[in-house]
């Protein structure tokens, strides 16, 4: 490379890009011969030579030095075919991989990220912001998790809708423990995933979150959270033992948040490319394809070995994560809940309930009990949608 004077390795790129851009038909040659300020019969031989010889056929051959980036044609041709036809969506690392993986194309990640660019098929990267220190991750697994959701058009074959995808993960080691689309985040579909978490890996020592209202109580806009008075998944955490942190920047997100972004350059192609169209499948290939695929690609390990994970033992994680409430019951052994009321059978152990106070909640499956104390006096099938009701009259 250095034997080739610094004008001449820019004039070959320059050559190089406008015949990539029209060799994808992005313009015709005697156009690029225009640009170049060249006879259209030049623009032929250059394009003879690029054709026979790659990148180093627009360098000055009377040197007899081998080129510095040396590609056969077929193949420039084969990759911007590829990404033009099947993966013009995709990011450029996603495509690499996919060239690796599917067609056996062994390019190295920044010819391939050269290529598109120069090509046009791709836009270059603006400028990266100001320089700031990372969060050191914690030392464990299981130590502290993360959840979060992102909303986005996660299912490109519906156009115009957006779902919100939920998503846990270990900060230690960047491990994805679920994620699922859902229509809207909220207290019930968080919920959901801390329940499958805690079932399949163990209680964790720590929850990390942003503000959102079903996460904190903030009483004055960007001040500090009401550590007293919990929501209803700020209640679940302290149950089951779980630290409850708050997060007050942005950038202290940022793993939580350079995590989506890779999967929104990642997850909705994998979809189209998968034909899939509803939610329901969605959440299956998420579930078993694409998360396992991912951590393998994407985990990393901690600088720890062992975990931090305890087993929940009997606890109950039906009564802890749900929706809770409490009422009194009326006089005719109902429980009112917005406008409708939800009567109490008679029971075996007691003559009646009424004015006992009773929680009244609604569970992950559309369910709703109620309870007194241990013991559940009634079940009702749903599901009902009492979540906005039971906050009005709470």
């Amino acid at each position: 490379m250095d034997a080739y004077p610094k004008a001449a390795l820019e004039r070959a790129m320059k050559v190089q890009e406008v015949i990539l851009r029209a060799i994808d038909g992005r313009m015709m040659w005697w156009e690029a011969a225009e640009i170049l300020g060249v006879s259209y019969r030049t623009m032929r031989r250059w394009k003879w030579r690029y054709e026979q010889y790659g990148y180093d056929g627009l360098l000055d051959r009377r040197r007899q030095i081998p080129g510095p980036r040396r590609v056969p044609l077929s193949t420039v041709k084969q990759v911007l075919r590829l990404y033009r036809e099947e993966y013009m969506d995709f990011n450029v690392r996603h495509f690499h991989e996919k060239l690796q993986a599917e067609h056996g194309i062994e390019l190295s990640y920044q010819w391939v990220k050269t290529a598109l660019q120069t090509a046009g098929l791709v836009a270059k990267a603006r400028k990266r912001g100001p320089h700031r220190k990372q969060r050191e991750r914690r030392p464990m697994a299981g130590m502290m998790l993360m959840v979060d959701g992102s909303t986005h058009a996660w299912l490109p074959m519906q156009t115009g809708q957006k779902q919100d995808l939920i998503l846990v993960m270990d900060d230690a080691t960047s491990e994805v423990y679920t994620a699922y689309l859902v229509p809207q985040e909220g207290t019930l579909t968080v919920m959901k995933g801390l329940k499958e978490v805690i079932i399949k890996q163990g209680v964790f020592c720590s929850l990390y979150t942003d503000r959102g209202s079903h996460f904190f109580y903030t009483p004055k806009e960007g001040g500090a959270v009401n550590r007293r008075q919990l929501t209803q998944i700020g209640r679940a955490l302290q149950q089951v033992g779980t630290e409850h942190i708050p997060s007050y920047s942005p950038q202290g997100r940022g793993r939580m948040e350079r995590m989506f972004e890779t999967w929104q350059g990642r997850l909705p192609q994998e979809l189209r490319r998968a034909g899939i169209r509803t939610m329901a499948e969605a959440n299956v290939y998420i579930q078993q394809k694409f998360m396992p695929a991912f951590n393998r690609n994407m985990k990393v390990k901690a600088r720890e070995t062992g975990t931090c994970f305890v087993p929940c033992g009997e606890q109950d994680l039906d009564s802890i994560f749900c929706v809770q409430h409490e009422r009194v019951v009326q006089n005719d052994n109902t429980v009112a809940v917005g406008s409708r009321r939800l009567q109490i059978e008679p029971s075996k152990w007691r003559f009646s309930f009424a004015k006992c106070r009773v929680k009244v909640c609604e569970h992950l499956d559309g369910t709703v009990s109620i309870r007194y104390g241990p013991h559940v006096i009634g079940r009702y099938q749903g599901p009902l949608n009492i979540s906005e009701s039971l906050e009005d009259v709470a």
